[in-house]
């Protein structure tokens, strides 16, 4: 029997293949009369899945399972409006060496997994592409998940609401929350009663028994028919506190070096702050490339990073503008990007690059290149 779920996830596997084999950048939108998700697509590749509902509590649940350690940051943070906050914090977490790439992939994997079950069991989900250019971005597409990696995902998601189907739950909602009734102990519920206080959802009890969602919903079940238990309506984790990038960090003063990060990426210039604030270093963050030209003259600092893809700018014309202008004429500028290759290696020395770093910007690569140069220049 086809179901509603098969017919959503057949269509969306054939828009998938036809978006990633164009490279397309973008969102590509489900949505049903109840509830919207979006895939967030670069070059083809899932960078994230967002949905409009329960979207913290999918994440914290997703950090629990693979990343049980990890501590993001819960702070204010400058994070690029335009691209998911989940994505950017996985970003940050490889780039720190918090995370491995399997436990950010994983992480990714397991939400979009989750959002497409529920959106493919309203059966008037509809599918819509909404690209965007961002071409000029070069968040790292190897946490992107690619194609094949996508389409287990979604085979998956296409599985489990079959199973959902099977077992009669259409009416039922994952993301209810069962609560005892105030007639009945907990201590009464077969071992249940801590999940049933109303703080957790059947996603949340599946994911801290290790049962699956159709599983605990088979358990619970009984329990609703006797009367002792009720489904009821949750609402989500509070969001993190995200600020707007600022166009330039506040001017520090130099300690073992002043250093100037060029690059659009709020993202890539916390990574880079995180680095060498913790090494004694100064850094000051410019995401505008026309802004740029003028505080770099105005700082001078001992040594710069320099994006090499941005809007309104290319990295290599920056670079060659510096480079001829005589006070910067000793000043090393660390090419930063994700194309690292011969091409762009010998380009970059061209226009007098002195070195390339690899996005994202590691913790022992990045320190090495710092005192290879100012070791040079003091």
């Amino acid at each position: 029997m086809l179901t509603s779920e098969s017919t959503t996830i057949a269509h969306l596997l054939e828009e998938l293949d036809r978006l990633c084999q164009q490279m397309a950048i973008g969102q590509l939108i489900l949505t049903s009369h109840a509830r919207e998700g979006q895939l967030h697509l670069f070059y083809g590749r899932l960078l994230y899945a967002t949905g409009d509902f329960h979207r913290v509590r999918r994440w914290q649940r997703a950090i629990q399972k693979y990343a049980p350690q990890w501590q993001p940051p819960n702070q204010s943070l400058s994070f690029d409006p335009d691209k998911p906050w989940e994505y950017q914090l996985l970003y940050e977490g490889i780039a720190t060496e918090q995370l491995t790439l399997t436990q950010a992939k994983s992480i990714i994997q397991v939400v979009a997994l989750e959002l497409l079950f529920s959106l493919s069991r309203y059966t008037d989900a509809v599918i819509q592409w909404e690209p965007r250019d961002d071409s000029k971005s070069e968040l790292t597409l190897g946490l992107a998940l690619s194609l094949r990696e996508l389409a287990t995902v979604v085979t998956k998601a296409e599985q489990l609401g079959q199973k959902w189907h099977d077992a009669g739950f259409e009416n039922l909602s994952p993301n209810l929350t069962p609560v005892y009734k105030k007639a009945i102990s907990p201590t009464a519920l077969s071992g249940w009663g801590k999940y049933l206080n109303g703080k957790y959802t059947l996603w949340d009890i599946s994911a801290r028994t290790r049962k699956s969602i159709v599983s605990v919903t088979k358990m619970l079940l009984p329990l609703v028919k006797k009367g002792l238990i009720q489904f009821r309506n949750l609402k989500d984790l509070p969001n993190p506190v995200f600020t707007q990038p600022e166009a330039l960090l506040s001017l520090p003063q130099p300690d073992k070096g002043l250093i100037v990060c060029i690059d659009d990426s709020p993202t890539v210039a916390q990574v880079l702050e995180k680095i060498v604030q913790s090494a004694g270093y100064k850094i000051i963050g410019i995401q505008d490339p026309v802004l740029a030209l003028a505080k770099v003259a105005e700082y001078k600092p001992d040594l710069i990073f320099l994006d090499l893809v941005m809007p309104n700018a290319n990295g290599y014309t920056v670079c060659q503008f510096l480079k001829n202008a005589p006070v910067f004429q000793n000043t090393p500028v660390v090419i930063l990007t994700s194309r690292d290759n011969v091409i762009d290696r010998s380009r970059a020395k061209l226009v007098g690059a002195s070195d390339f770093l690899v996005k994202p910007p590691k913790p022992k690569e990045t320190l090495a290149i710092i005192e290879k140069y100012l070791q040079l220049t003091q």
